[in-house]
């Protein structure tokens, strides 16, 4: 299921699948807050911790005690750590290095069992290059987040404080090969990615992934466009997994912020077994949309609202064949540069039974509540 390939094997519980986007900035840009450089290498981190509520008080026995949809903060009734990351970056003078160490629930989700040795506690681990007199080209190579996706992995860079359907369930997290980076005019950048394929540093099947990029951005408006394809069926390099991404960042003025977010997936898997243990061949598709608004009423106040749609045409990504739809509305309140707290309503629904409710009992609908409290630093030359 795409759960399991999308998140890295079963992106959890049950949990999502997902990633940030590197060669798009996410359509919010982080509040300042304090800085720690030595030389010319920068430091930067954050500590994610919440509280969140499910009116379904699903059980650990359900689902594990977890909000059904949800990743980094899907702990359902208790305090827990959604994440803690660590990085340490150095812009390419030619050359460059980046690294994210992470941990919390934000490191068990984005990795799969089958990557505990090669990728644990990693979100990204890159060198970079960009040659004089290419005009601010840039090639980098090792593990890198998606390109992918209205939203990122750290929660104070996006508007609202859970992460979307799409970006949990629609789009990878990251991948591990090249990266490249070309800015063709003073609006538009493209690029080439040839990696493994999605949330793995070791390839499973012998195919590469090849992912082209795009970003037009103008003074009212970004347009990001991604494309990923290649095999990514375990042991084959029959049947690709296509992957179609695209955003429109509306920037009218210093307060007012809103995005449309799309996604069409489709994953081909070749036929197997013979005689009675036979599988034909099956063609599976998930697509969906996001609409979100972002108002900065005063410096320190913040509201935050997105609605989505997915669809999951046979079940290969939830693991239910349904439509869902989801509504979230966030409060952000700023203590301190560096210092935020953000409180959440949300609520999912289906046309199908899907949200554990109780021990055993299964329902169409969740609604949950979340308060967040997230400190981090950044850096600054």
């Amino acid at each position: 299921m795409f759960s399991f390939a999308v998140a890295a094997a079963a992106q959890t519980e049950s949990a999502p699948a997902p990633a940030p986007a590197q060669t798009t900035p996410p359509p919010a840009s982080a509040p300042a807050a304090p800085v720690w450089s030595v030389g010319g290498i920068d430091f930067s981190g954050y500590l994610d911790g919440y509280y969140s509520y499910n009116v379904n008080r699903p059980s650990n026995t359900a689902n594990g005690q977890v909000n059904t949809l949800y990743n980094f903060n899907d702990k359902s009734d208790q305090f827990n750590l959604a994440g803690a990351d660590l990085a340490i970056n150095h812009a390419p003078d030619p050359v460059g290095v980046h690294a994210d160490v992470v941990f919390g629930r934000t490191n068990t989700l984005i990795h799969a069992a089958s990557e505990k040795d090669t990728a644990n506690y990693l979100e990204q681990a890159y060198i970079s290059y960009a040659p004089a007199k290419t005009h601010g080209s840039e090639f980098d190579f090792g593990q890198f987040v998606t390109s992918a996706g209205a939203e990122v992995i750290p929660a104070m860079s996006n508007w609202n404080y859970s992460r979307s359907v799409l970006f949990a369930w629609a789009i990878p997290y990251y991948h591990f090969g090249l990266r490249t980076s070309t800015p063709f005019t003073k609006t538009w950048t493209a690029g080439v990615q040839v990696v493994n394929g999605w949330n793995n540093v070791v390839a499973n099947n012998g195919g590469v992934t090849v992912g082209i990029t795009s970003a037009l951005t103008k003074p009212k408006y970004t347009w990001s466009l991604d494309y990923y394809t290649g095999p990514q069926n375990f042991d084959t390099q029959k049947g690709y997994r296509n992957l179609v991404d695209t955003t429109l960042l509306l920037t009218p003025n210093a307060k007012f912020n809103a995005y449309i977010n799309y996604d069409y997936g489709q994953n081909r898997t070749p036929a197997s077994g013979s005689g009675s243990s036979a599988v034909p061949e099956s063609s599976a598709h998930w697509q969906g949309v996001a609409f979100a608004a972002h108002e900065q009423a005063t410096g320190k106040i913040a509201f935050a609202a997105r609605y989505e749609y997915f669809n999951d045409n046979i079940g290969f990504s939830t693991g239910t064949a349904q439509n869902l739809q989801e509504f979230t509305g966030t409060y952000e309140y700023k203590w301190a540069e560096g210092l935020l707290t953000r409180a959440e309503y949300r609520r999912d629904w289906s046309d199908e039974l899907f949200f554990p409710k109780g021990d055993t009992g299964i329902v169409k609908a969740q609604s949950t509540l979340t308060v967040a409290f997230i400190a981090f630093f950044g850096p600054k030359r």
